[in-house]
């Protein structure tokens, strides 16, 4: 990939920030670097690695889904502050 001043104002437009002169060229550079190291693992041998799906190997424990009977209506509007003809009313 091509680090030049058009991708500089591109990513400045899309960002919707203003930089000056010597902030474009240091981010000109910090892009280039950033870009060469992703080139360099670009080289690195990965025939035989199998892809990595979590960063550790341990899974999430969960209760089980049991269903249950919940509230009726007419306790969910009791516990509600106010309410009006079935309909639970909220401050604007």
């Amino acid at each position: 990939m091509k680090i030049d001043d058009q991708l500089i104002t591109k990513l400045e437009t899309l960002s919707r920030l203003k930089l000056h002169s010597d902030e474009k060229s240091a981010l000109k550079n910090d892009l280039a670097s950033i870009v060469s190291m992703f080139d360099k693992i670009g080289e690195v041998d990965t025939e035989d690695v199998i892809p990595l799906r979590h960063m550790t190997h341990t899974t999430n424990v969960m209760r089980p889904d049991q269903p249950n009977n919940g509230l009726l209506r007419s306790q969910g509007l009791k516990m509600h502050l106010k309410s009006s003809d079935n309909i639970l009313l909220c401050p604007k």
